[in-house]
């Protein structure tokens, strides 16, 4: 059994707050994948399968999809791939259908019953926590981590999958040997959604959360951020988009972004470079990547 170091335990937010705990990329082609994270310098964890329990009492069955995750000293990168005919397997499809890239948002939870009580009450109707698990190699053997996940239906949330994530076996996820990165990124800072109506999405957000959202100083377009205990999320229209990053959306609604901060910013970017991306600078110091169609989506480079 791995020992839970502060590295482990400092993922978990305390009682009453959410972090900013991961982002997951729906990606058609694992393998793919694989390379161009490679090529970024990121060391990714081995493709591991998913099951899951729809109820509290029903047995554990395959979920359909797997991943592969960038572990980070705080929060991490998902890679979700769907490989056979189950029904979360199918909702990764169709959102694959619209865009390559992010997803998902899990806030980071304590107490996932309680992110259920506040969803009910600000009348999202969730469907029960899902308790989801899956193997992982410890390097002396296997153990399985589990997690509670609390989620609305689909379509509730359009941006894509927003969600709660209790961790029960951190120390499993963040394993010592996944977390040291050739490109020497190591937080996951902040994400950003572009959507039609800025205000809207800003207040059901503060439902979802129960954080509010303030408003981004005046600029181009319309924006508000959410922070958290640890990471914020950034809601944004298109105008808004193009002046903070210097992109456009695909697609409305988009999660377009994930912003890591760097412990080397130079180091980052020969790593960068030597795997074939250069990093667009950006007008606050800043960098921007755009990622290949196997990932998808943008990375923004940031100094730890």
């Amino acid at each position: 059994m791995l020992a839970r170091l502060p590295v482990h335990t400092a993922q978990l937010p305390e009682a009453g707050t959410l972090n900013l705990d991961h982002i997951a990329h729906f990606v058609p082609d694992r393998e793919a994948a694989a390379d161009a994270l490679a090529r970024l310098g990121f060391t990714t964890t081995p493709f591991s399968e998913q099951s899951h329990r729809t109820r509290p009492d029903a047995p554990v069955e395959p979920a359909g999809t797997g991943n592969r995750c960038v572990m980070l000293e705080r929060g991490y990168l998902e890679f979700l791939t769907p490989f056979a005919d189950t029904p979360i397997a199918a909702q990764l499809r169709v959102a694959i259908g619209r865009y390559t890239g992010v997803h998902l948002i899990a806030y980071g939870s304590a107490d996932a019953q309680a992110d259920h009580h506040r969803l009910e009450a600000e009348g999202f109707a969730p469907p029960d926590p899902v308790r989801l698990q899956r193997e992982v190699d410890t390097g002396e053997g296997t153990m399985t981590v589990r997690f509670t996940v609390t989620r609305t239906a689909p379509g509730c949330m359009p941006e894509g999958r927003i969600q709660f994530c209790q961790h029960h076996s951190p120390e499993g996820v963040w394993q010592t040997r996944w977390l040291a990165h050739p490109n020497a990124l190591r937080e996951l800072r902040a994400v950003h959604l572009c959507v039609s109506d800025p205000e809207e999405a800003a207040q059901r957000y503060a439902r979802y959360a129960g954080i509010p959202l303030q408003p981004l100083p005046a600029g181009r377009g319309r924006g508000y951020v959410q922070q958290t205990a640890r990471g914020r999320l950034v809601v944004c229209d298109a105008a808004r988009l193009d002046d903070l990053l210097g992109i456009e959306p695909p697609a409305l609604p988009w999660i377009g972004a994930a912003e890591l901060a760097s412990a080397d910013p130079a180091r980052t970017a020969t790593v960068l470079r030597d795997g074939g991306y250069v990093p667009v600078p950006l007008q606050d110091g800043r960098a921007r990547v755009d990622l290949p169609d196997a990932l998808g989506g943008v990375l923004v480079l940031a100094r730890d």
